[in-house]
């Protein structure tokens, strides 16, 4: 006899890392990879993914790209600005929803600093819920930032 009751399943992202993570200098990476790991980390809702023109040029521009890959598969990314001696500004951190809370986030912060340079001041603004994130891993609160929205 058949059963009418039907079994719903949600989706969970998995947390478990398979390997570890490979971290690299991505200069070239694609468009639609980055696309991809912002939609899976959610930073997607406050970045013009439906605009190419803008992602392309978001890419070419930035002095630094530093991806996180397990068995090939984009699952981190942080993307910056910096001159090399003084400042770099993290525009990006990205990390895959299901591979977050594994210390990929921190090591790109990390190595994204180390490629600025040893002088170099590190900020970022961060996502609304990403702001407890940042003082878990170190990182001091500054009070004074002001900008300008885009147009």
């Amino acid at each position: 006899m058949q059963s009418n009751v039907t079994l719903r399943e949600t989706y969970r992202p998995l947390r478990a890392r398979t390997m570890p993570a490979l971290y690299q200098l991505e200069p070239h990476l694609t468009p639609a990879e980055f696309i991809d790991v912002l939609v899976r980390s959610t930073l997607a809702e406050r970045r013009p993914v439906d605009n190419p023109v803008a992602i392309q040029g978001m890419l070419a521009n930035a002095d630094l790209i530093i991806t996180a890959r397990i068995d090939g598969k984009l699952v981190g990314v942080s993307r910056a600005v910096t001159d090399f001696h003084f400042c770099v500004y993290l525009s990006d951190l990205a990390v895959d929803e299901g591979y977050q809370k594994q210390g990929i986030g921190r090591e790109l912060i990390r190595r994204t600093h180390e490629a600025a340079g040893p002088g170099t001041q590190l900020t970022l603004l961060a996502a609304p819920k990403a702001q407890s994130y940042y003082p878990h891993i170190g990182m001091t609160r500054h009070d004074s930032c002001w900008i300008i929205p885009r147009g």
